[in-house]
């Protein structure tokens, strides 16, 4: 963001591009939210204040970014045998979705792990796979033909694709990792790296050393007073941990990455882990995150989300859609597909 002064008023301008929305969703009551939240992890309440990186905190050798992108192909309508609807037929989506994993050591980064996915979903009991001269899209049953299930059916198997990808990066890791000697990635024990999933960790919190990457606001979970917090952050200092619960439980923290400083929300993310962990491990990771988070952040003149879409993640998307294949290509070969032979 950029912070004007006209005629006594002080703005700011987002840096996001206007057409990715708003790190902040303003349509939302962001002061009000129904998580349950513990505000005394790290620190008692009347204790709250910025926090600076740890000098000498060790880091990971290696880290995973982790993410997945999806493209609806075409929209189906699946006729129904005679009898079992109202002859309106069944709707459907048939999809294209990738996930994958960029592990960063040292000053090196490289695509690990690449993997693209096809699906029809929808509830029809007399669907079939559908083949093209494109691709294929296997058969993903949803509990119901309704936009938003389709949509949720495919967010879980995008997720699902997510959490594979970066079993098979983890596989893929040499014992240790692979900076040079002496550096911030140098060689360590078995296990050292971090998994840095975009997005929240639902559904992926059994994933070792891993934490959820949350680019975007869409809920204020902290009462005012310690949003005051949030907002004094300068570049590299983060909150406090917390514990939330909302369907779900976790510990989280909010960080601002290196920025135009501004006094506002710009480039604060809220990073996330699992809620089994002990307090100890816990506020290391939180440290951790610290050090490792901001390295990666974007730039304004690269990125229209900068700083919050971290390099590493901005290129992953775009080889992953480069690799979902062209969209009006596999449009025209599901109308081939649909008209028959």
């Amino acid at each position: 963001m950029t912070v004007a002064d006209r005629a006594g008023m002080r703005f700011a301008v987002d840096s996001w591009d206007p057409g990715y929305g708003s790190s902040v969703d303003l349509d939302d009551d962001l002061a009000d939210s129904s998580a349950t939240v513990d505000p005394q992890v790290e620190l008692p309440r009347d204790g709250w204040r910025p926090l600076s990186p740890r000098p000498g905190l060790p880091t990971p050798g290696a880290v995973l970014f982790v993410d997945g992108v999806r493209r609806i192909d075409a929209q189906v309508w699946i006729a129904e045998p005679p009898g079992t609807g109202a002859g309106t037929g069944a709707f459907g989506l048939c999809a294209s979705y990738a996930a994958g994993v960029v592990v960063c050591s040292g000053q090196s980064a490289r695509l690990a792990v690449a993997q693209v996915h096809r699906g029809l979903f929808t509830a029809s009991a007399a669907a079939e796979p559908v083949s093209t001269s494109a691709g294929d899209y296997p058969l993903r049953l949803s509990g119901s033909d309704d936009g938003n299930d389709l949509s949720l059916a495919l967010q879980r198997s995008l997720g699902a694709a997510e959490i594979a990808a970066a079993a098979a990066a983890r596989d893929g890791l040499p014992a240790g990792s692979a900076g040079p000697p002496g550096s911030a990635g140098s060689a360590g024990p078995p296990g050292d790296d971090l998994l840095v999933v975009d997005g929240p960790l639902r559904g992926r919190t059994h994933l070792p050393r891993a934490l959820g990457y949350i680019k975007s606001h869409r809920a204020s979970y902290l009462p005012p007073d310690l949003n005051a917090v949030i907002v004094a952050l300068a570049a590299g200092e983060r909150t406090p941990v917390f514990h939330m619960g909302t369907s779900w439980d976790r510990y989280s923290w909010y960080l601002r990455l290196p920025c135009r400083p501004n006094g506002s929300w710009a480039g604060i993310v809220r990073v996330e882990c699992e809620p089994g962990l002990p307090v100890a491990d816990v506020i290391r990771l939180a440290g951790v995150s610290q050090h490792v988070l901001p390295r990666y952040a974007s730039t304004e003149h690269k990125d229209r989300r900068a700083p919050q879409n971290l390099h590493p993640i901005a290129g992953l998307e775009r080889q992953l859609r480069r690799r979902l294949g062209h969209p009006g290509v596999l449009y025209r070969a599901l109308r081939r597909a649909a008209a028959g032979p």
